[in-house]
């Protein structure tokens, strides 16, 4: 008898959660098609880049850009009339480039101008540069069978170029970002006096890409500099490096590492109405390299993460769970920002439930990659219909963001916005990411997507199981 009551109970709370979600589906999209029009037609996202791209320019850690860039968002959020907004100290690396770097190289007595960039974290060359014969490599695993003898007190040349046939362009950078991070530490160890890296561009031009580099545990004594070439003069290089091994390559550089300084996390939240102990995290990295002013990386994912609290507002929606922006500092060269975060989240015994991340630009949004185990993702995936009219297909298991990782643990959902990849390397930590190649009506598509979806977990939750109290409308 107990058994069939179970059965006719279960039948029961099923018809209840299906008649309920088809009513909150209508719902549903009434709420996301009034969250994209406000987007579109009153969003701030592309008025708070202008001024953070144009007005502060390139924010690098521990540079007065950077200072000025917490400032700002700081006062913004307060604008928005949030529960709460504060600056979370982080202490963060201070590395600057110096005088424009330059180089060149010399064969058959003809001088041949490249361009050329510290990457970041690299020491200088000596005062008066550095010249050297090259030897060419397609990666630094190739070091080991050309041997020390062939290498010392040569300049090496990684040239590896990322891979054309592979459509995610993330997937190709992520193949090739090994070269540049230990690149250098790793040539030192066969005594070459520096490192030249092919920049990480699909894009055939003259803007040599920075980017982070690593000596590892490598003694001071032992550390060369490292250098990007820009893809053109990378293959000039080659080029002519088959016509005359013996050319010689002159780089000089004068960056510097200064000890750490503190710096600012940038949080704004709105608290929730029935669950304010639950966190819910939208954010990007308000730091950027210092050649453009960091407008797709990551001005873009700084300024939509803000106005996914402004567009819940100017919705009328009243989450339930509490919802935080947070704007991490030092995701360039370090992570301090985010590891910071998830410390003191896990020292306060602050419960997180999702955490989204936007950091592949400002172009047109495609759908998320999401981390978590596949009940979440079952249940998020039943949503994918609310956003198939907006053209938001891809929701797949995947890397979400680097800023909102140190969160990861069995309970919490992460997400990243993905938007279309196939232009966002042509710009990335170039001199070219700038507030001109981004467009106002991707940018805004991108923050009304963002909202949609945390509109969503809050509404529903993530929890692999649901529970009766959340089955409402």
């Amino acid at each position: 008898m107990n058994r069939i009551l179970n059965i006719q109970l279960k039948i029961i709370v099923l018809g209840i959660m299906l008649s309920s979600f088809c009513v909150s589906a209508q719902s549903d999209e009434s709420v996301l098609k009034a969250v994209y029009k406000t987007s579109l037609t009153n969003g701030k996202s592309y008025e708070w880049l202008d001024y953070l791209s144009n007005t502060i320019g390139g924010r690098l850690s521990g540079s007065t850009n950077a200072e000025l860039a917490v400032q700002y968002t700081k006062s913004e959020l307060e604008k928005l009339g949030l529960d709460k907004v504060w600056l979370q100290p982080v202490m963060v690396p201070k590395w600057v480039r110096g005088e424009k770097e330059m180089a060149y190289f010399t064969s058959n007595g003809k001088l041949n101008k490249v361009n050329i960039c510290a990457l970041g974290g690299s020491l200088a060359t000596p005062k008066n540069g550095l010249k050297a014969k090259v030897i060419e490599v397609g990666s630094y695993e190739d070091l080991k069978y050309i041997g020390e003898a062939k290498i010392k007190g040569k300049i090496v040349f990684i040239n590896r170029a990322l891979q054309p046939d592979l459509i995610n362009t993330f997937e190709a950078y992520g193949g090739c970002s090994v070269e540049r991070y230990r690149g250098a530490a790793e040539a030192s160890k066969y005594g070459a006096v520096g490192t030249i890296v092919r920049s990480l561009s699909s894009r055939q031009d003259d803007y040599p890409h920075t980017g982070s580099m690593s000596y590892g545990d490598l003694p001071i004594e032992k550390r060369i500099p490292s250098a990007a070439i820009s893809t053109n003069d990378a293959v000039k290089l080659s080029q002519a490096l088959k016509a005359n091994r013996d050319l010689e390559f002159f780089f000089e550089m004068s960056c510097q590492q200064f000890d750490d300084v503190q710096s600012y996390n940038v949080i704004g939240e709105i608290t929730g109405s029935e669950f304010p102990n639950e966190y819910i995290v939208v954010g990007g990295h308000l730091d950027s390299w210092d050649l453009g002013d960091g407008a797709h990386d990551d001005g873009a994912g700084v300024v939509q993460s803000m106005d996914v609290l402004r567009l819940l507002k100017e919705s009328g929606i009243k989450p339930r769970r509490s919802i935080r922006v947070v704007l991490f500092m030092n995701e360039e060269n370090g992570l301090r920002g985010g590891r910071k975060y998830a410390e003191v989240a896990k020292a306060k015994g602050e419960k997180h439930v999702f955490a989204l991340e936007s950091d592949a630009g400002g172009f047109t949004p495609r759908g998320f990659s999401f981390d978590g185990n596949d009940l979440m993702l079952q249940k998020i995936d039943t949503w994918r219909p609310l956003f198939k009219p907006y053209l938001i297909h891809y929701f797949e298991k995947g890397y979400s963001g680097a800023d909102i990782s140190p969160l990861k643990n069995d309970e919490i959902l992460l997400a990243g916005l993905r938007p279309d990849s196939q232009r966002y390397f042509d710009h990335h930590h170039a001199a070219n990411d700038t507030f001109e190649h981004v467009n106002k009506r991707e940018l805004e598509l991108g923050a009304a997507t963002m909202t949609a979806l945390i509109y969503l977990v809050d509404k529903y939750g993530v929890e692999t199981s649901l529970k009766v109290n959340d089955i409402k409308d």
